[in-house]
């Protein structure tokens, strides 16, 4: 038979309403019995039921992270997970839990954020980028509510967000390129309106040009996440007549296709061309040679994020913009 609280104010000599107040951080019971009941719950191995902890505390325990799930997300998003993982490894030791609301069925812009606000179903949110829009923005900044985005709303906004620099992965990227000795480099990423491929090869273009090394405007190939459409343009630019000497994948999925055209075209990486790409996750580890990558902690973005949650939750007034997790260059046979 469970222990009730009854049990644990009997054996501790008080009222169940003190045990109680003990569990929820009352103040005003002296510290010899609130000892008396901790010692109590303790040796009764008591659980206290979290949702009247919750209730008597005007709290739900709980966070949404609001993000954008459509059929073939995981392919299209498969970061997304892995932060998720990283923000409920810290918010746990916090004795919340993590639900997940979808946006990309809204009915009207804004819908699923004003139900999340206006519900008092959660304490606080997590946005991921692929769901916040100037409605959702326009919504956590009217209400106050506790909140962290994942990704730079790229705009002047009282916003909380942590983000990774994708400008520095680009970076990351060139100079791993001119070190050995590839001066005429090629990109081929994602939609040209993509915020994350953009700023990759912005930082790319930024130190090539610095080296003295401006990347030709046609070996720069904007792509949709479509395994057909990226092995045309892979081909296309192997075998142009200005083909560079290396190639940056904007992902690994890129990558995969990539080294795909170069085998059926009975090239020779590094030889013939070579190539990096960025996030080891999920594909790298099927592919030989081993590509040479920029890699990005996506787990460590999302404990940032939960601890950045923890923290507004605790201060409300608190603002944080940060760039955080370093990229980190893993040497493959690709380069």
């Amino acid at each position: 038979m469970s222990v009730t609280i009854n049990d644990v104010a009997q054996a501790a000599g008080v009222s169940a309403s003190t045990v109680s107040k003990v569990i929820n951080g009352w103040t005003t019971i002296s510290p010899a019995t609130t000892a008396r009941v901790q010692a109590a719950i303790e040796s009764l191995h008591y659980v206290p039921n979290q949702r009247a902890v919750s209730f008597a505390k005007g709290a739900t325990k709980n966070i949404t992270f609001l993000t954008s799930i459509n059929k073939s997300q995981a392919y299209k998003n498969p970061h997304m997970f892995e932060i998720l993982c990283g923000a409920y490894s810290v918010l746990s030791k916090y004795n919340y839990t993590v639900s997940i609301t979808d946006n990309s069925s809204d009915t009207f812009p804004g819908e699923s954020i004003y139900r999340i606000i206006k519900g008092g179903a959660c304490d606080g949110i997590i946005v991921h980028g692929s769901a916040l829009t100037k409605d959702v923005a326009a919504n956590i900044v009217a209400s106050e509510f506790p909140h962290t985005i994942i990704g730079n709303p790229s705009y002047d906004t009282p916003l909380c967000w942590v983000d990774t620099n994708h400008v520095l992965g680009g970076q990351f990227a060139a100079d791993h390129l001119l070190a050995k000795g590839y001066t005429e480099v090629g990109f081929i990423g994602g939609r040209k309106s993509d915020y994350i491929s953009s700023q990759r090869l912005k930082g790319l273009r930024q130190t090539m040009l610095k080296s003295g090394n401006k990347m030709s405007t046609e070996n720069i190939i904007y792509s949709d996440h479509d395994f057909n459409t990226i092995y045309n343009h892979c081909v296309k630019l192997l075998t142009s007549k200005s083909r560079p000497q290396a190639i940056v994948c904007e992902n690994c999925f890129i990558a995969v296709v990539l080294q795909k055209a170069i085998e059926r075209l009975s090239l020779s990486t590094p030889d013939d061309i070579a190539f990096l790409t960025f996030d080891k996750y999920p594909y790298t580890s099927t592919m030989q040679p081993t590509p040479t990558i920029v890699d990005i902690d996506v787990y460590d973005l999302g404990v940032q994020a939960g601890s950045t949650l923890a923290r507004k939750l605790e201060n409300p007034k608190l603002l944080v913009q940060s760039y955080t997790t370093l990229p980190l260059l893993i040497q493959g046979a690709t380069t």
